[in-house]
C-alpha cells in the first residue's frame, strides 16, 4: 500500500542549539514519504545557513521579520498540497515511528480530522509534558497529563486538541475551518484551531505511539512576560470566539473565578501588570473578535452537548498547589509554546 504524502513544518526563531537533535530525528523516521518544510521567522542565529549547509533535504523558507508562530506555520500550510500536515516544534525530538503512528492512525479513524502525539519532557523522557491538550469549563487550555507517568498514557482516547508543537492535521481540515489565528501571534492558537475544528465536528485523536521528546518552551520562557501577557490575552480571545453561547452563560462565573485566581497568582511573582495589560489588550480586541464569533459559531454544526462533554471540570487550586510543590506549569500554561 503507496504511503501517503506528508508536509512536516518546523517554525523556527533563532533556534540553531536545538535545530540538529530535532532534523536528525526527522531524517530517521520510519515513515519515508514526507519533505520537511523549515519556516524561518527573522532569525539572526544563522539557522538559515546552518540548515542550507547541513540539511540540504530541507525546504527553506526565510521571512524577513518575526512573524510568529501562528503566521510562520500558515506561510507553509498556504502552500503544501500533501493530504496531511504535520508540525513539529524546533525543540522537539521524534522518536522514529512518530510519524507512521499519525498517519495510521488517522488512515484507520476517517472520522478524524487531526492527531495529537504524546509529549514527554526531554530531560524527563518517563513524564508525560503532554498528551493532548484539553479545555476545561472555565474556559482554560489544560495540559492533559502533565507529570504524570508516560506509562499511565498508553490507549488511543478522543480528546479535545493537539499542541501545535507536535501534530498531524488533515490539509482538508485546514482548508475547511481556517488556518491558524495570526492575531494571536503565539500560545493559544493551536487550541484556537482545535476549539474551531471541534465546533465544526472535526475530532481530535490522541496517539500514545507518537512519541516526541520536548525540551518545553525554550523560545519565550515559562511565566516570562511574553508568555503571560500572551497567554493571558488570547485565552480571552479563544474563549469569547468559539465558546457557544449556551455555554457561555454556563461556564463564565468559573471563568471570572478563574481570571481572579491567576491574577493573585501573578502579582507576587511580579507578573501583575502584565497580566492586567493583557486582559485590557483582550478587551481592545473585542470588536474584532466578536467578528469572528459570528463567523465561527456560523460554521457550527454540532450541538452543545457534545461539545460539553469534551470539556474538563476546572479545579484551580489544584493547578496552584501542584505549581507550588514542584514548580510546574503555572495557573495557565502556554499552549503551543
Amino acid at each position: 500500500m503507496a504511503l501517503l504524502p506528508v508536509s512536516v513544518i518546523v517554525a523556527n526563531w533563532n533556534g540553531k542549539p536545538w535545530l540538529s537533535r530535532c532534523l536528525d530525528s526527522l531524517r530517521g523516521q520510519r515513515y519515508e514519504n514526507f519533505q520537511t518544510i523549515l519556516v524561518d521567522n527573522g532569525s539572526t542565529d544563522g539557522s538559515v545557513d546552518f540548515v542550507r549547509r547541513r540539511y540540504p533535504e530541507v525546504q527553506v523558507m526565510a521571512l524577513p521579520v518575526n512573524a510568529g508562530f501562528a503566521a510562520a506555520n500558515n506561510e507553509a500550510l498556504k502552500k503544501v498540497d500533501t493530504p496531511y500536515a504535520a508540525l513539529l516544534n524546533n525543540d522537539a525530538v521524534a522518536d522514529a515511528r512518530w510519524l507512521s503512528e499519525l498517519v495510521g492512525a488517522l488512515e484507520r479513524h476517517p472520522g478524524a480530522g487531526f492527531a495529537a502525539s504524546k509529549m514527554l519532557f526531554f530531560d524527563q523522557p518517563d513524564r508525560v509534558d503532554r498528551a493532548g491538550d484539553a479545555y476545561t469549563t472555565a474556559g482554560a487550555a489544560l495540559l492533559r497529563g502533565r507529570g504524570a507517568a508516560s506509562r499511565d498514557y498508553a490507549r488511543e482516547e478522543w480528546v479535545f486538541g493537539a499542541c501545535a508543537g507536535a501534530a498531524l492535521y488533515r490539509v482538508a481540515m485546514l482548508r475547511d475551518i481556517g488556518l491558524f489565528d495570526e492575531d494571536f501571534f503565539i500560545l493559544y492558537e493551536d487550541v484556537d484551531l482545535s476549539f474551531r475544528a471541534q465546533l465544526r465536528g472535526y475530532r481530535c485523536l490522541f496517539v500514545p505511539g507518537a512519541v516526541v521528546y520536548h525540551g518545553g518552551a525554550s523560545t519565550i520562557g515559562r511565566d516570562s512576560p511574553l508568555s503571560v501577557f500572551y497567554g493571558h490575552r488570547n485565552l480571552e480571545w479563544v474563549y469569547g470566539k468559539n465558546m457557544p453561547r449556551g455555554l457561555l452563560f454556563e461556564t463564565f462565573f468559573q471563568h471570572a473565578i478563574y481570571d481572579i485566581l491567576s491574577f493573585l497568582y501573578f502579582i507576587p511573582r511580579g507578573r501583575g501588570k502584565v497580566f492586567a495589560r493583557a486582559k485590557l489588550e483582550a478587551l481592545k480586541g473585542w470588536r474584532k473578535t466578536r467578528e469572528k464569533r459570528r463567523k465561527v459559531q456560523g460554521m457550527k454544526s454540532v450541538s452543545d452537548s457534545d461539545l460539553r462533554r469534551l470539556l474538563d471540570r476546572e479545579i484551580s487550586w489544584k493547578r496552584l498547589a501542584a505549581r507550588r510543590k514542584r514548580g510546574g506549569p503555572a495557573v495557565v500554561e502556554g499552549i503551543g509554546a
